[in-house]
C-alpha cells in the first residue's frame, strides 16, 4: 500500500509536478517535499519522485538524474508512465510530452534548437497557470487531501490518465469501423477516411481520427474525413490537416448541405447514404496545387 508520495524540496518543475499528479490519481495520499532517507528509498510504500538517484520501479523510486548524459531525454513523468505501461500511448497522444522531456533534461537553449525556434519564442508560451501551480507547489512542504493544490493535482492526474486510456480505446474503435475511400478529386486520386455511424454514438465522433490516420502512416495520403455529426443524423465533412484539395464552399448550394464554413475547410450534411456522401466529396474536390 502506498502511503506517501515524496519529491525534492526547493524549485519545482513540470515533470515532478505531473508525475506526482499521475500518482495521486492512483494513490490519494499526502505529497511530501523533502530529501528522501535511505528508509524512504527502501520502502515500496513511499513513491520517491525526481530525487534519490534511483530508478527502481519495484520499490516505487522514479528518479532520472543518475542517467548518463547521452541517454534519450527522460524525466520523472516518463518513468512513472513507463511503470504504468502507458508511456508509448502517452508519447503518441500527448504532443507536449516529448518537449517536456527535452526541456527538463536539456534545458531551454538546447530544446529551442531541437524544436527549431528561438528561446524567446519558448518563453512567450509560458502560462500563468503553469507559473502559479509550480510556484505554489515549490512553496509547500506537505500537500494533504482536501487542500486546493492537492485536489487540483489529482484532477490533472485523473484527466491525463483518462485521456491516454480513452484515446487508446478510441483508436481501437476507429480501427474496427473506419473505411478508406479512394475517390477521384478533379480527376486526381485521393483518399478519404470514412467513419460510419454506430449505436451508441460516441460523445465526440471525430475524436482520435487525426491520431488514427497518423498511426497508420496515412497522413501523406488522406486529404479529408467524413464522420458522424453529433448534432444531427448526418455527417461532418472536413479537410485533413487543411489539405487544399477540398473546398467545401463548392457544395454550399447542395440541398442536403446545411452548413459550410466560409473558409471551406468543413461542412455539415444531412445526407447519410454513402453514395451521396462520396458525391459531395467529389464535388468539393479541386485540382492538386
Amino acid at each position: 500500500m502506498i502511503d506517501t508520495i515524496l519529491t525534492h524540496p526547493g524549485g519545482a518543475h513540470k515533470d515532478e509536478f505531473l508525475a506526482c499528479s499521475v500518482l495521486l490519481a492512483l494513490y490519494p495520499v499526502p505529497v511530501v517535499r523533502r530529501e528522501p532517507t535511505p528508509e524512504d528509498l527502501a520502502s515500496p510504500a513511499v513513491c520517491v519522485v525526481d530525487v534519490g538517484h534511483a530508478h527502481e520501479p519495484e520499490r516505487n523510486n522514479f528518479d532520472h538524474h543518475q542517467l548518463p548524459k547521452d541517454h534519450p531525454p527522460t524525466c520523472s513523468l516518463s518513468l512513472v508512465l513507463q511503470h504504468l505501461e502507458l508511456y508509448e500511448d502517452a508519447r503518441q497522444f500527448c504532443d507536449w510530452l516529448e518537449p517536456a522531456e527535452w526541456f527538463d533534461c536539456r534545458g531551454l537553449v538546447t530544446t529551442s534548437k531541437w524544436l527549431g525556434v528561438s528561446p524567446e519564442t519558448l518563453t512567450k508560451l509560458n502560462s500563468p497557470i503553469d507559473i502559479t501551480l509550480l510556484r505554489r507547489f515549490a512553496l509547500a512542504r506537505r500537500i494533504e487531501p482536501g487542500q486546493a493544490l492537492w485536489e487540483v493535482m489529482r484532477m490533472i492526474g485523473e484527466d491525463l490518465l483518462g485521456y491516454v486510456k480513452s484515446m487508446r480505446a478510441r483508436l481501437d474503435f476507429i480501427a474496427q469501423y473506419a473505411q478508406i475511400w479512394e475517390l477521384d478529386l478533379a480527376d486526381r486520386p485521393a483518399k478519404i477516411l470514412f467513419l460510419p455511424r454506430t449505436e451508441p454514438l460516441p460523445e465526440e465522433p471525430s475524436m482520435g481520427i487525426d491520431q488514427f490516420i497518423e498511426s497508420r502512416g496515412l497522413a501523406g495520403e488522406v486529404v479529408g474525413t467524413v464522420y458522424p455529426d453529433r448534432r444531427s443524423t448526418g455527417y461532418g465533412l472536413s479537410r485533413f490537416r487543411d489539405n487544399p484539395r477540398l473546398d467545401f464552399t463548392r457544395i454550399a448550394g447542395e440541398p442536403e448541405v446545411h452548413f459550410t464554413h466560409a473558409r471551406g475547410f468543413v461542412a455539415k450534411t444531412s445526407a447519410h447514404d454513402v453514395a451521396q456522401l462520396k458525391q459531395l466529396i467529389a464535388k468539393a474536390g479541386i485540382a492538386a496545387v
